[in-house]
């Protein structure tokens, strides 16, 4: 399937039962609750999708069955993040065999590559499949960042093209435009930061928060990038302690708690990730039961 590279994709989690085992059903239904909120895409098994939590059989596995519950009718991408570049290429293959229809790809994991190295991992991954890539740009989290010049090296690989930019920083849309024009779309990559993003030119999101209110998300990013700015912020005002979670070293387990308070799908998550507990728990539960009281008519 051909994927448009816009509007609102979300990081999908990936659900277990309590046991900790898959729970495809309820992976699908979580799906198919997100479609019916309009998005135009998904991103499975990035970091919200615990990626690196799952065997190489259970990733195929949960590509399989979101391909299936999209029923061709937005694209399902997959977030490639393994140790070396050979892993990666190994499991592209896995993944154009589930049907995806592009990558979200990451440096590889574990070792703080610099950007020279980075550069030669996208590029060699693209080589090896003919799916079209977006590359997760994010320093805070992965140590090593790509600059505009470090896109423009990469801009002779056709088949990367999109940027899903989380430097935290939003000047570096500006950036990306004035070195590189429109070569690349970029994709908002921090959920607290998505309606300057908009503002300065992003044309996607790849969500974390559209998992549990995702009628909210669709409609923040449709204002936004009508250039409603007046009203797309009354909406962000509402959103924004939520969105915060996204940025915390235990979001997986934030929006997963807010997921199972919305009916959206379950807590569960698999060591060494453990469910909320105590103070913490308490705080973020205040901010999801705060949102739902004052929850927006959409």
């Amino acid at each position: 399937m051909k994927c448009d590279w816009q509007g609102v994709f979300p990081a999908l989690m990936t659900e277990f039962t309590k046991d900790g085992a898959l729970d495809l059903q309820a992976t699908q239904k979580h799906i198919r609750s997100c479609m019916d909120a309009g998005v135009t895409g998904l991103v499975m098994l990035g970091t919200l999708g615990e990626n690196p939590s799952l065997s190489q059989d259970e990733k195929e596995q949960v590509l399989k069955a979101a391909v299936e519950a999209t029923e061709g009718k937005i694209p399902v991408l997959t977030g490639v993040a393994e140790y070396t570049t050979a892993f990666a290429i190994d499991f592209v293959k896995r993944a154009e065999r589930a049907g995806v229809a592009g990558l979200m790809a990451l440096p590889c994991m574990v070792y703080q590559q610099d950007s020279r190295e980075a550069v030669n991992h996208f590029r060699t991954l693209a080589g090896a499949t003919d799916l079209p890539i977006m590359i997760y740009n994010n320093p805070v989290a992965y140590k090593v960042d790509l600059s505009p010049e470090d896109f423009q090296d990469l801009a002779d690989v056709d088949n990367i093209v999109a940027v899903k930019e989380s430097s935290h920083d939003s000047r570096r849309i500006t950036d990306m435009a004035n070195v590189l024009g429109d070569r690349y779309t970029v994709f908002c990559g921090v959920d607290d930061l998505v309606l300057e993003n908009l503002l300065f030119g992003a044309k996607g999101w790849v969500c974390g928060m559209v998992n549990s209110f995702p009628r909210e998300a669709v409609k923040l990013f449709e204002l936004g990038a009508a250039g409603k700015v007046k009203e797309a912020y009354e909406l962000y005002k509402w959103f924004m302690p939520l969105l915060h979670l996204d940025v915390d070293v235990k979001l997986v387990q934030m929006i997963k708690l807010a997921n199972q308070m919305t009916g959206e799908g379950s807590e569960y998550v698999r060591a060494p990730r453990l469910t909320l507990v105590g103070e913490e728990r308490s705080r973020v539960e205040v901010v999801i039961r705060h949102a739902l009281e004052n929850r927006p008519n959409i």
